[in-house]
């Protein structure tokens, strides 16, 4: 049974075998990965995973343009399946394209609900946040995300070229 976890060293292996599922250099939505990031020594993966887990504590401060995200990564004995992540406010970039809740789930692992049953435990993390309704986007062409969103019952503002790409923009009230 998957279950959503704090990111931790002790999956380092794990997680290297889902960025290569992913590809090196590929974009992961929801795990709070920068092209700069060091993931495969030991230091630099622990450096990563400290700072995602910094990111959710309001009394850090977050670098320029970024805001407080909790992430979390989707796994199942003992394999990373995916991640997702929850930022507890928008700035202008979020609002505009990028939304409360990114998630991706590696390639292997798709088409098994995982990315639903993640979005139904973070939307309850987000009400806890006390959010009463977030936003989350999907590329126009990602018919698996649209379906999970309007699952969650995420209802569609609108559709909007931005720096990701063609977007569908939703809210889902808590």
């Amino acid at each position: 049974m998957p279950e959503l976890i704090t990111p931790t060293t002790r999956l380092h292996r794990a997680w290297l075998d889902a960025r290569d599922d992913w590809g090196r250099g590929v974009h992961q939505d929801g795990s709070g990965l920068h092209p700069d990031d060091d993931v495969d020594s030991p230091d630099g993966f622990a450096a990563w995973v400290a700072r995602l887990c910094r990111s959710a504590d309001p009394a850090v401060e977050q670098e320029p343009g970024r805001v407080h995200c909790t992430y979390w990564w989707i796994v199942e004995d003992g394999t990373v399946l995916g991640a997702i992540a929850l930022r507890h406010v928008l700035n202008d970039f979020l609002l505009r394209a990028g939304g409360h809740i990114g998630y991706g789930i590696r390639p292997a692992a798709r088409r098994r609900g995982l990315a639903a049953f993640a979005l139904g435990e973070v939307l309850r993390h987000a009400k806890q946040l006390g959010l009463d309704r977030v936003l989350i986007t999907c590329n126009v062409d990602n018919e698996a995300s649209r379906r999970t969103i309007e699952r969650h019952g995420g209802v569609q503002e609108d559709v909007r070229d931005t720096e990701l790409g063609r977007i569908r923009r939703y809210w889902i009230t808590l």
